[in-house]
């Protein structure tokens, strides 16, 4: 059954992709795309066909991350995505290399993200990832008013000035009838390296709270390491390493998240929280 309204673009499936998955944020600065890419990784890690879509056209961070800045190739009118660690990816930063700024307005927003829908062949895939800017604008409306997203994950800080942004983001989806999967907190706590004591450099406990109070699940804590730094920067995502307590930490949340997806149109429930 359509769920479009009277004067609404048609929500047209993507040949082969069976389910989208929106990654978001209220605000910039919360590690979005860390979450996207090492929950990419971490799914295909798991055996899942996956594609990676980084729709962030202002700041497409997506192919540093994972090692990879090559031109794709073209097939008739069909882009050939880019593959790393099993992962299928497209972004502005494959197309507009180096330092130089996209500076557009909102049709030309439109038309690069149905390209990268559209236009690109994904193939067969069991979860497209796809990063949003942080926000809620016209790359955010474009997606979700002309593709069926299956849900979204929202991502923030424990921080209150993270939450408050992180709270519109909901909103954001539910308005538009997105199913929110649930609110991770990304830097939630540090491991002391000397001490081995936790540290909540950014407050503790917000993520889980704001989900309570909002009424949406929460999806886990994940650590502020080292290792995910060092593993964005050099284009080796930490979810590589599954043993690693931040790696481990993405594998439950790639668990948790399609656990959510499958539960998405089920009649609604008690809420409850996803643990390992």
């Amino acid at each position: 059954m359509s769920s479009n309204q009277p004067g609404q673009m048609p929500k047209l499936p993507i040949p082969g992709v069976k389910n989208l998955i929106a990654i978001g944020s209220g605000k910039g600065g919360v590690g979005k795309t860390t979450v996207a890419v090492n929950l990419a990784v971490a799914l295909a890690s798991q055996g899942h066909r996956t594609g990676l879509m980084d729709a962030d056209v202002y700041g497409p961070n997506v192919p540093l991350m994972m090692g990879i800045n090559r031109t794709p190739m073209a097939h008739g009118d069909r882009i050939q995505p880019l593959e790393q660690f099993g992962v299928r990816l497209m972004s502005m930063g494959f197309l507009n290399p180096g330092d130089r700024p996209v500076i557009w307005r909102g049709p030309m927003l439109h038309s690069v993200i149905q390209q990268f829908l559209r236009n690109v062949d994904w193939g067969e895939l069991d979860y497209l990832i796809i990063d949003l800017p942080p926000g809620t604008g016209d790359v955010q409306l474009s997606l979700i008013q002309t593709a069926p997203i299956g849900g979204a994950i929202v991502v923030t800080t424990p921080s209150d000035v993270s939450l408050e942004d992180a709270r519109k983001a909901v909103h954001m989806f539910s308005q538009v009838k997105v199913p929110v999967l649930g609110i991770v907190e990304n830097m939630s706590y540090l491991d002391c390296p000397h001490c081995h004591e936790r540290i909540d450099v950014f407050s503790t406990g917000g993520g889980r709270r704001t989900a309570q109070e909002m009424g949406v699940y929460f999806l886990g804590e994940l650590p502020l390491t080292a290792d995910v730094r060092v593993g964005g920067d050099t284009g080796r995502p930490v979810a590589l390493a599954e043993a690693s307590p931040a790696g481990a930490a993405f594998g439950t949340l790639a668990k948790n998240a399609i656990a959510r997806l499958a539960e998405a149109g089920a009649p609604a429930g008690p809420n409850i929280e996803i643990t390992d």
